[in-house]
């Protein structure tokens, strides 16, 4: 028989992935720009797309949308009900599991990188979370492709949390987030990661 206990986790981790599974871009698309934001950009349904359709603002709010979805559920479990271990390593995978693969759109969501800033909002308050930013921007200024500049964040996170946060949940759930982005993110990595123009032609200059 199945005690309460394995209910309450199998209850939590549902509701963590119906949370990161809301897709608030196509929603907030459909609602205010009477339009599918997925035919914008990569075609998916994330905040990227907005910011691409034209509207800043509504970019903006489904950005603060698509990390909030994760990061409540993840913080309330995490903190206030005390979770740890297995559980919470499944707790806090499966917002991503819900952005990727939305259940409200086919089952074919998207790339997960907001939902995965907000699993570590919701871990770390801070630390991880401001981390993987810098890393990221760093990572974007840097190479020309979003998968390289995600693999690029994702390697300096694991250094740092090497160093500063050795705990086991967090380094399974940074190498769970670390498969999942890299499948979403396999048209990118299919090529040679590529540095930036301007880089490129500063590395070209003659020295002397």
């Amino acid at each position: 028989m199945i005690s309460m206990q394995i209910i309450t986790w199998i209850t939590l981790v549902l509701i963590s992935f119906f949370c990161g599974s809301l897709p608030f871009s196509v929603w907030l698309g459909k609602i205010f720009l009477s339009l599918d934001v997925r035919q914008f950009g990569d075609g998916n349904p994330g905040a990227t797309n907005v910011f691409r359709s034209g509207d800043k603002l509504l970019g903006l709010l489904a950005l603060v949308l698509d990390i909030s979805k994760a990061a409540a559920p993840v913080g309330v479990i995490y903190y206030d009900l005390g979770f740890r271990g297995l559980p919470m390593f499944l707790v806090a995978i499966a917002p991503i599991l819900g952005h990727v693969f939305s259940p409200f759109l086919g089952f074919r969501g998207g790339k997960g990188l907001a939902s995965a800033l907000g699993v570590w909002i919701g871990l770390t308050i801070w630390k991880a979370s401001l981390i993987a930013v810098v890393a990221v921007v760093v990572g974007l200024a840097v190479f020309s492709s979003t998968g390289w500049a995600v693999m690029f964040a994702l390697a300096a996170m694991l250094a740092v949390l090497l160093l500063w946060m050795p705990d086991a949940l967090l380094l399974w759930v940074w190498a769970a987030q670390t498969i999942l982005l890299a499948w979403t993110h396999r048209a990118d990595l299919k090529q040679p990661p590529h540095l930036r123009s301007r880089l490129e032609n500063l590395n070209k200059r003659p020295r002397g």
